[in-house]
């Protein structure tokens, strides 16, 4: 019996290499590898003393041989040539890869990391795995302690080498899904591949996802170590897959205002309250303003730091998630005392590509980094200094609104907010009805929609509500009524040739 080891990650391997030497097994072994094992006294074969041929280049060929393969590949039926050819089987193969993941971000010149990029591995493992009939393959050291003792009781069966061959196909797409990845992205690389794997490392099993009767999982982008998966959860529950959406919809919203002090509120990934304020505390307030009930168990995120004036009055209600850069030594303290409450200290988001699964397949697209194509004013009256900075704010937070979308807002706040219904006229009616209810005059408020209007009834219901100015992309065969409507009100009407639809 033969066992071939080549490992780069020397972690568990010695005790694994002494179960195979005990149970009577040749161990084959190579460069760092067989070094590592005879220093720590277990009998190694070095492969060029099976394949007659010395490691060349470097080390950079050393096991891609006939005799090593051969050894891999052979089935029963090719027992003969095998003793023809001085073929030996290899029954069980350990191997790991260089570390090009971790070498990536070290910022290595390029000729350096192509070194780090493992042919001679990824090949074994293949090769191992496609033969898991006969093969053991084994490429996670987590695994060495059940496959030693299954050795030990010569109890692996044909699913448990399926098992492990199933393991081996994911570790290699995944390392070659990262250096296609860090090809795209070091080359600007803009074409979408005919096909592809997206790597995909794991961080943790949730408990559970959506619903409870639901599994779900956290996975990181290698290529990525900003956003709300590598986020630091500071204090709290363990976080939700629910909690992991709210808080990335509520980031989204807090990052478009970079120059501005901004809270957002947000529940079932739909901002209920957006506002500006000139310390985290008054945005605070007057984002909970906007529908206090919806507040209750929502998810909260700053783009300053948290203090302690606001802390206290966040720890005053029930919330599920805040969302911060950073929070103050004060702000840590009390708000350490709702033990439940989670603390995600977010130093920023990155961009790619948005994945969506859909049945059979999935659907890929650009981020909507974008805000408008050209502002551009319709109307005779055009919108006051105020009104303006009111529009690019709705704007900015009707981009994060579920479509169909509309918000209502005056003095860089929101006052009402329309989301999810099935037709526009049906959200706007929404957030007039919540605007009210909680108080809010809408003279002088501005609207904006994510979408054109496809009829003049929503800037007539809107001027009766008394809003004074509109944003919306345009681009409606009724664009005309629609403007038309606005001149008669005497409102403002801003064209920004993008819409930001949002399913």
């Amino acid at each position: 019996m033969k066992a071939l080891i080549s490992v780069y990650n020397k972690q568990g391997i010695e005790n694994l290499a002494r179960v195979l030497q005990d149970l009577g097994y040749e161990i084959i072994s190579s460069g760092g590898t067989a070094r590592y094992l005879k220093e720590r006294g277990i009998t190694v074969k070095d492969v060029s003393e099976i394949t007659g041929f010395p490691e060349i280049f470097g080390g950079r060929v050393k096991t891609l041989h006939p005799i090593v393969h051969g050894g891999i590949l052979m089935r029963e039926k090719d027992k003969e040539d095998a003793q023809r050819l001085g073929i030996d089987p290899i029954d069980v193969v350990v191997v790991n890869l260089y570390p090009f993941e971790e070498k990536m971000k070290d910022n290595l010149p390029l000729e350096e990391l192509a070194e780090f990029i493992d042919i001679g591995g990824p090949a074994l493992i293949r090769a191992s795995a496609k033969n898991f009939f006969r093969v053991t393959v084994v490429v996670d050291p987590e695994d060495y302690g059940w496959v030693a003792n299954k050795l030990k009781e010569g109890s692996f069966s044909l699913e448990d080498r399926a098992y492990l061959a199933w393991k081996a196909f994911c570790y290699t797409s995944y390392y070659d899904g990262l250096i296609a990845g860090f090809f795209q992205r070091s080359f600007d690389i803009e074409e979408v591949p005919k096909k592809a794997s997206v790597p995909m490392a794991l961080l943790r099993e949730l408990r559970y996802g959506e619903n409870p009767h639901q599994r779900g999982w956290l996975f990181k982008d290698p290529f990525d170590d900003l956003g709300v998966a590598n986020a630091q959860v500071l204090q709290g529950k363990e976080m939700s897959f629910n909690n992991y959406l709210d808080a990335e919809a509520a980031a989204r919203v807090v990052l478009e205002f970079p120059n501005d002090c901004v809270c957002t509120i947000v529940k079932h990934n739909n901002p209920c309250g957006v506002a500006v304020g000139n310390d985290p505390l008054e945005a605070f307030l007057k984002a909970k303003e906007t529908d206090p009930e919806a507040a209750f168990g929502g998810i909260v995120a700053f783009n300053e730091e948290v203090d302690g004036k606001v802390a206290k009055e966040l720890a005053s209600m029930f919330l599920e998630v805040i969302v911060a850069p950073q929070y103050s030594e004060e702000a840590l303290k009390i708000l350490s005392k709702k033990k439940n409450l989670r603390l995600v200290r977010l130093l920023g988001l990155s961009f790619s590509k948005d994945i969506k699964k859909v049945s059979g397949g999935y659907l890929l697209q650009e981020e909507d980094t974008a805000l408008t194509e050209e502002l551009k004013v319709v109307t005779e009256r055009e919108p006051t200094e105020r009104e303006m900075e009111d529009l690019l704010f709705a704007w900015k937070v009707c981009k994060h609104v579920k479509s169909n979308a509309v918000v209502i807002a005056k003095d860089k706040r929101t006052l009402g907010i329309g989301s999810g219904q099935v037709s526009r006229v049906d959200s706007l009616r929404c957030a007039i009805e919540k605007a009210k209810r909680y108080g809010f005059d809408l003279k002088g408020a501005v609207l904006a929609s994510e979408a054109f209007f496809p009829f003049r009834d929503s800037i007539d219901i809107a001027h009766e509500a008394g809003i004074t100015a509109v944003i919306h992309p345009g681009g409606s065969i009724r664009d005309e009524e629609v403007i038309s409507a606005a001149k008669e009100h005497g409102m403002a009407m801003v064209l920004t040739g993008m819409r930001h639809f949002r399913h």
